[in-house]
C-alpha cells in the first residue's frame, strides 16, 4: 500500500535525500513548504504518517491530520509532543533510540577535550595571529587521570564512560533507576555513588538523563555549589536539565571552572546570552547526533518501524 510521509521539520537538501534513500518502495515524502503554520497545516491533510526531529506537535497540528495513523520521532526527546492529544485520537508515538549513542558519546568526549585543551581560544587567537604556544599552560588540563561523573547511566552514558576509560580517567555515576550496570562495565572500573559525592567528587560532570519533573533544572545554584572549582560541567541531554541562569552566575563567579554545552534552555540560544563571550566555555548547536552516520541509521529504523505499524505488528519504543 502507497503511504505519504509528511516530514514535521526543516531541513537541508542532503537531508531529504537521505530520507527519502530509507523510504520504503512506493512511499511518497512531503516537504513542508511555506512559512506559516496555515501552509504546513494544508500539507499535513495529506499525511499518514508523521516523522519529526525536534518541532513541538501541538493539538491543532494534529486536528489538520486527519488521516493521520502514527508519529514518529527520530530522536528520543519528545516532551514538546502533545501527547494526550495523540491519546485522544488513539495515535500512536514512537521513539528512535538508534543511531544516537555513538555520536552523542563521542561529542561528550569532544566537549570535554576542547574545554579542558582551550581548544576554541587557541584555535581563534591563532587565526588573529597571537601565538599561544606557552600561554595556556597553565589553564590546560588532560583528561587521563581526572575524575569523571556519569550523572544518568543508560546507553549513551556507558558508551562515554567506555571511550573515557581509554583515555585513563576514572568514572564515577549516579543513576537511581539502574539496578546495576551492565556486566561490560565492570571492566571501567566504575562506581556508584550519590549524587551528592558525584557532585562533590567529579573533576568533570557530564549529565546524561531526560528531562521530567525530577531532574528540570536539577542542576543549578546549589548543586554547582558542591563542585570543586576546578570542575566542568559537560551536557550533551537536553537543556531544561540546567538552570542556565545559575550556571553563568557560577561560571562568571568561579564556582565552577568551564562548560561545554550542546543544548540549552532555549534554542537557538539568545544572542545576548553571556555564555557567548566567555572564555571557559565550548558551545554547540546541539550537534551531538548530527552526523550522516547518524541519520542514515535512525531513518532506516523509523521507516523499519512505520512499516511495522502498517503491517499490523508491534512498534519498537512506543510513548503512546
Amino acid at each position: 500500500m502507497r503511504y505519504t510521509v509528511v516530514y514535521w521539520n526543516r531541513a537541508a537538501g542532503d537531508v531529504y535525500e537521505v530520507i527519502r534513500s530509507e523510504m520504503p518502495a512506493g512511499w511518497s515524502l512531503v516537504i513542508l513548504e511555506g512559512d506559516t503554520k496555515e501552509a504546513w497545516w494544508d500539507q499535513l491533510r495529506r499525511a499518514d504518517f508523521l516523522v519529526v526531529a525536534d518541532w513541538p506537535i501541538t493539538e491543532e497540528d494534529l486536528q489538520a491530520a486527519p488521516k493521520l495513523k502514527m508519529v514518529q520521532h527520530q530522536g528520543v526527546g519528545h516532551e514538546r509532543i502533545d501527547k494526550e492529544a495523540l491519546k485522544a485520537r488513539g495515535i500512536p508515538l514512537a521513539l528512535c533510540p538508534a543511531g544516537t549513542t555513538v555520536g552523542v558519546a563521542e561529542h561528550t568526549i569532544l566537549l570535554i577535550l576542547a574545554v579542558y585543551k582551550r581548544l576554541v581560544v587557541a584555535d581563534r587567537k591563532l587565526r588573529e595571529g597571537v601565538w599561544l604556544q606557552w600561554g595556556l599552560r597553565g589553564t590546560s588540563f588532560e583528561l587521563a587521570g581526572k575524575t569523571l561523573g556519569l550523572l544518568g547511566f543508560g546507553r549513551i552514558a556507558q558508551a562515554v564512560a567506555r571511550r573515557a576509560y581509554a583515555f585513563d580517567a576514572r568514572i564515577l555515576y549516579h543513576d537511581p533507576y539502574l539496578q546495576e550496570p551492565p556486566p561490560e562495565a565492570a571492566a571501567w572500573d566504575i562506581t556508584a555513588v550519590s549524587f551528592a559525592q558525584l557532585l562533590g567528587d567529579s573533576d568533570i560532570l557530564s549529565l546524561h538523563v531526560p528531562t521530567t519533573d525530577q531532574t528540570r533544572r536539577c542542576m543549578s545554584t546549589p548543586q554547582f555549589e558542591q563542585m570543586k572549582r576546578s570542575a566542568i560541567l559537560i551536557n550533551t541531554a537536553r537543556g531544561a536539565i540546567v538552570d542556565e541562569p545559575a550556571l553563568i552566575k557560577a561560571l562568571e563567579s568561579g564556582t565552577i571552572a568551564g562548560a561545554g554545552l550542546d543544548v540549552f534552555e532555549q534554542e537557538p540560544i539568545k544572542a545576548d546570552s553571556p555564555l557567548l563571550k566567555m572564555d571557559t566555555v565550548v558551545l554547540t548547536p546541539h550537534i551531538a547526533a548530527g552526523t550522516l552516520d547518524a541519520l542514515r541509521q535512525k531513518m532506516r529504523s523509523v521507516f523499519g518501524n512505520l512499516q511495522r505499524f502498517a503491517a499490523g505488528k508491534a512498534i519498537e519504543d512506543r510513548v503512546v
